[in-house]
């Protein structure tokens, strides 16, 4: 359900310069808040491996040639976010929303970081124009974060909510 509602999450899209502001960033954080780590990071893989498959479920198209996109660097950085998100969401039945804020950001950073030195490996080395650090800051991290932080808060609130009624939900035998 998670890779739908990425897939859902990639066509929804402000557009920004570069790389568009979409809502993956919104259900793979959710993902590992609301699955935990493992189970979290395995739906976002599905989602790659779907998009990679040739369904154009990424926020440009789909199939096997998008690793060459310099903004595919995004989603190995948000099956890594989930993970890491969930992780340090922990397995509490009614985390903290402080706890859930820190662990969304964290994953943001896991997400930017590895998107942003993606994005500047493939315009260096395959594209053949290489960005400096300025504008690779400005266009992928200054003009995407505002929104992104906006998002790593309604998430954490989101969770708060639906970690109870989820694990409430859930057969112990």
């Amino acid at each position: 359900m998670f890779a739908a509602l990425i897939a859902a999450g990639a066509f929804i899209k402000i557009p920004v310069p570069v790389v568009p502001f979409t809502l993956q960033f919104l259900f793979t954080s959710l993902a590992g808040l609301l699955l935990g780590a493992e189970c979290g990071a395995v739906s976002v893989a599905v989602y790659i491996i779907t998009g990679l498959l040739g369904v154009p479920v990424f926020a440009n198209g789909g199939g096997i040639s998008y690793v060459l996109q310099p903004s595919f660097g995004y989603m190995p950085g948000f099956a890594l976010g989930a993970y890491v998100t969930g992780k340090i969401a922990g397995t509490s039945t009614s985390p903290s929303y402080r706890r859930l804020v820190a662990a969304n950001f964290a994953g943001l950073l896991i997400v930017y970081t590895i998107g942003m030195a993606y994005y500047a490996l493939i315009s260096d080395f395959y594209l053949g124009t290489p960005v400096g650090l300025w504008p690779l800051f400005l266009y992928c991290f200054i003009l995407a974060v505002p929104g992104d932080i906006a998002l790593c808060l309604s998430g954490a609130m989101l969770a708060k909510i639906l970690i109870p009624v989820i694990k409430e939900g859930q057969c112990n035998a």
